[in-house]
């Protein structure tokens, strides 16, 4: 028996995974999942094994960066044979599903043409029966819903397929993680445990409050051959005691990407987390895990990319977030799923879904829904909304990616929501082609240039420039850009001086500092302090 009193190291990574393959949205949601699992994962690996040199070569190719590359330098086969089959014969329901999705598009497009649907319904693949309901669009397309809630209570809904990697880091350096599975390494420890597991929150738990090894052991069933790696992500020393802010000001601080904190000593909220999570040192100073309240109040999720929603971040936050809101959806189509449903059905009990235009008061402070456009490749995907917090009369735009195709739609909002005193945008103005994001859930190949005029891609200056003039903001931040080393892993993106991101936010800038506007890229951390009536101190 051991009743020693342990914390877990702060550089333990507790990392998920979904059939060994890095776990983001698309894999939770079981159609995206399904779509994935035979469009990606598959198609990867039998890339792979056809190819290893051309895999090997590409990813030492800056240029390649975020492709559908394993990177293995060419070896590993037998491992990646395995994995193969394992999942050939785990999926198998599944990869029937994603066959009969791609066969219900072609049924659709042959048979459905402008006459009542009802005599369709004998004709859809017999896996998806009961699952989908048909329906032509006002110009007269044929198309499909799925009753997702069904889906999540099918066996379409793998959670057997669900795990946590665990492991220590030190640094920052971490390949591309969508296109490459987790294979077994000797520092790696497999936890078989879904992600809505009890585990996960008691191992978050013990970075500030100590834990008996026994319990936290048997609580993620750990086995007598994984024991001694298990001991390692353990320490008997305490860690930093966490500082509550305490004053009179609003405080904002920046985690890095699109994360950022706004805290009063009465509220707390996070805007999506993408978080250096981890205790180490780095050459880019950082907020990490350590710097976050042991109550969040609020959790703002912007729309459903996977540089936006971090399961890395989110489930070991789980057990501190009152309440994650999300933007609403129950369209059931199969590329825009409902992140409501998503996240209930991975342990989150406080998921709030919002309206555009919807807002919500609590205290002195108000968090409102804002319509988001662009950033989604002209695919009508309504899960996706900015937020303005207003504290006091202090008011804060958090436009995540959106790219202002429309001014029209923001004079809109100016005259409903009046001129604001902080806005965050993206710009990350050149994005990967639609296929990049959406290429799995696609039946019908689509043209190149088709394909690379669809970009999921935030605003340029000309753009950016629009909202300062409408909502005359006193302070500009661009954010959202994947600069940081700890985002590479997951964004792919590393710029130079030249890069046009770089130099559309550089242009904004200074654009906005010769009018008198503070006006930053931000980058690693930003600590700001601002009074509740509007003037910065």
């Amino acid at each position: 028996m051991n009743n020693k009193q342990l914390y877990l190291k702060p550089n333990v990574v507790l990392e998920p995974l979904v059939d060994k393959w890095y776990a983001w949205s698309h894999l939770v949601s079981p159609a995206t999942a399904a779509m994935n699992i035979v469009g990606r994962h598959l198609t990867i690996i039998e890339s792979y094994l056809m190819a290893p040199s051309i895999h090997a070569n590409a990813v030492l190719n800056p240029k390649m960066r975020g492709g559908p590359f394993m990177d293995f330098g060419g070896g590993r086969i037998e491992e990646v044979t395995a994995l193969e089959k394992e999942s050939y014969r785990k999926q198998e329901k599944v990869i029937e599903f994603a066959k009969a999705v791609k066969e219900l598009d072609k049924l659709l497009a042959a048979e459905a043409k402008g006459f009542g649907l009802e005599d369709m319904y004998p004709k859809v693949p017999e896996i998806l029966k009961g699952y989908v309901e048909l329906f032509y669009d006002r110009f007269n397309n044929p198309g499909f819903r799925f009753f997702e809630s069904l889906l999540y209570e099918s066996e379409f809904y793998n959670k057997s397929s669900q795990s946590i990697a665990m492991w220590i880091t030190n640094n920052d350096e971490r390949p591309f993680c969508l296109s490459t599975p987790r294979l077994p390494e000797p520092d790696v420890l497999h936890l078989d445990i879904p992600f809505d597991h009890l585990g996960i929150d008691e191992l978050a738990k013990m970075k500030r409050t100590p834990q008996s090894y026994d319990y936290i052991k048997t609580i993620c069933g750990i086995s007598p051959a994984q024991e001694a790696l298990f001991e390692t992500f353990f320490t008997e020393e305490a860690p930093p005691p966490y500082q509550k802010y305490t004053g009179d000001k609003i405080r904002m601080r920046y985690f890095g990407h699109a994360c950022i904190l706004v805290e009063t000593k009465d509220i707390s909220i996070l805007v999506d987390p993408l978080i250096s999570y981890y205790g180490y040192h780095s050459d880019v100073s950082h907020f990490s895990d350590a710097d976050l309240p042991d109550t969040i109040d609020y959790v703002l999720i912007t729309h459903n990319h996977q540089d936006h929603i971090l399961f890395e971040t989110l489930l070991p936050l789980r057990h501190k977030i009152r309440n994650l809101i999300v933007p609403r959806t129950n369209s059931g189509k199969l590329e825009d799923p409902d992140l409501k449903l998503m996240f209930e059905h991975v342990g989150f009990t406080n998921v709030i879904a919002m309206d555009e235009m919807q807002t919500i008061p609590f205290k002195d402070a108000i968090i409102t829904g804002l319509p988001f456009i662009g950033e989604h490749s002209d695919m009508n995907i309504l899960t996706k909304s900015c937020y303005l917090v207003k504290i006091g009369d202090f008011k804060l735009m958090f436009l995540a990616d959106s790219r202002i195709v429309e001014p029209r739609l923001y004079d809109h909002i100016h005259r409903h929501i009046g001129d604001a005193d902080v806005i965050f945008i993206g710009m990350e103005c050149d994005g990967a082609p639609l296929t990049w994001l959406y290429g799995p859930l696609l039946t019908k190949k689509l043209p190149r240039d088709m394909d690379g005029s669809r970009r999921l891609a935030g605003s340029d200056c000309k753009k950016g420039m629009a909202l300062v003039d409408i909502f005359n903001p006193k302070e500009i931040y661009v954010y959202a850009m994947g600069m940081e080393p700890w985002c590479e892993f997951i964004s792919s993106i590393k710029y130079t001086d030249e890069s046009n991101p770089i130099v559309q936010s550089n242009k904004l800038v200074e654009l906005c500092t010769q009018r008198g506007i503070v006006a930053e890229r931000l980058y690693g951390e930003k600590e700001l302090l601002y009074e509740k009536q509007a003037s910065m101190i």
